[in-house]
């Protein structure tokens, strides 16, 4: 049985060049439009099964937040129905659905009244809420004076100790801190298991994989796929690459063209670019292009723990260079360097780098960083008279994301074999 049924949905809003021309359009006895269409979703379809756990991905702009509020009835569709079958406890963006001047106990009760629960209720509901959100003798403040790290924290306390039949949760959980998000995902799974339908809308695709039964995949507010979430993510992935086509002869075409042209392929277009890199050296050698390999050879940012990857980059040379070096480092997002390796330290790299020559580098590795996201620093250098010359250098020029469906503790996983024996 259905417990949400997305039909033929669509959503269209109307967007002017200048604010005079909507008042230009409403005034107008021809009719005349002034407003170009944007469609937010265009004839999207899917359904969700009682106690079933599908998520919702897609890049920014997709229409992944618009489908949550049409089904959360804040959003009116422009066509296409919903129906919902099951109460639901929605946690969207910061701020939807409390009132921002009253105390944090005020909105618990208000929301709670909005669900069809009584005072009475509410109150033998109210301490497992308060113990949950931990926020203290913050709740008897105005929410308008919360972080939204405390805003958060009280709003999933309240959208999962409602007795949800549907539970949706859309990107807000990922403002808390990580002890935080592992708290609210076992409360997930913790409801999960007594039978709760639940619609997650993430961007980490380690917790689609993991908590999921289903993914549903949205590209510019079209339905593209649904179905198992791995295979679903490897689409997403290609969306990613830019390498996504409509049709099976697209593809095909593409594929062949790759395949006669391959070193004309430029792989960082593929590449989430980063603005905020840094790039110096002397011009001595260029770095003209790089790319990251998934464990199907693809160009992609996401990356599956445990699977073996490559980074490659292509260095050209404006001039003969000595025993030039060749390294690739992996960061945090705090700036922190965690691993990396160059071709001084392998002992595998080249006596010289001649001059309008173009030498492809490839290092090979297994993804052993724990699920999350890192960012991709690329050099050539080298040493002369005994100091360090930099030719090319691109600081966190991209980023890693990394899908883990079992991080375990700490920055990297050892995969412990684990044993337990009992007796002498």
């Amino acid at each position: 049985m259905h417990a949400i049924e997305v039909k033929d949905l669509t959503k269209i809003y109307r967007l002017y060049d200048r604010p005079i021309e909507r008042l230009k359009e409403s005034l107008s006895p021809m009719h005349k439009q002034y407003h170009k269409k944007f469609f937010a979703l265009d004839n999207i379809s899917f359904n969700v099964n009682k106690g079933e756990t599908v998520g919702i991905i897609g890049t920014n702009g997709s229409g992944k937040s618009t489908i949550l509020k049409i089904i959360t009835g804040v959003l009116t569709p422009t066509s296409g129905t919903v129906n919902i079958q099951g109460k639901i406890s929605a946690l969207l963006e910061l701020g939807a659905g409390f009132n921002m001047d009253y105390t944090g106990i005020e909105n618990i009760y208000m929301n709670g009244t909005m669900l069809g629960y009584s005072k009475e209720e509410m109150d033998q509901k109210l301490e497992e809420i308060l113990n949950f959100a931990d926020i203290g003798e913050f709740v008897y403040q105005p929410v308008k004076t919360y972080s939204s790290g405390m805003f958060v924290r009280l709003a999933f306390a309240l959208a999962i100790n409602v007795d949800p039949e549907i539970l949706i949760v859309d990107e807000a959980l990922s403002v808390g801190d990580v002890f935080f998000q592992t708290k609210c995902y076992k409360r997930i799974n913790e409801i999960k298991e007594k039978g709760t339908t639940i619609l997650l809308v993430t961007h980490d695709m380690s917790n689609i994989i993991k908590y999921c039964d289903k993914a549903v995949l949205l590209n510019k507010g079209k339905f593209i796929e649904e179905g198992k979430p791995s295979q679903v993510v490897d689409s997403y992935k290609k969306i990613l690459a830019n390498q996504f086509e409509d049709t099976e002869e697209e593809n095909t075409i593409i594929e062949e063209k790759k395949n006669h042209t391959q070193y004309n392929v430029v792989w960082k277009e593929k590449l989430a670019d980063n603005p905020q890199r840094l790039v110096y050296g002397d011009g001595r050698a260029e770095i003209t292009d790089y790319g990251i390999f998934d464990h199907k050879n693809q160009v992609s940012n996401l990356l599956l723990k445990g699977k073996d990857f490559s980074i490659k980059m292509r260095v050209k040379f404006k001039e003969n260079v000595t025993n030039p070096i060749f390294a690739f480092t992996i960061k945090d997002k705090k700036g922190m360097e965690l691993t990396g390796t160059n071709t001084l330290i392998s002992d595998t790299g080249i006596e010289v780098g001649e001059a309008g020559k173009i030498y492809t580098i490839t290092f090979k590795q297994i993804e052993s960083l724990q699920g999350g996201e890192y960012l991709l620093s690329l050099g050539c250098t080298g040493y002369e008279n005994g100091e360090l010359s930099v030719f090319h250098r691109l600081y966190d020029v991209t980023y890693i994301t990394v899908i883990s469906e079992n991080n375990t503790i700490g920055i990297y996983d050892m995969y412990s074999q684990i044993e337990i024996n009992c007796g002498e």
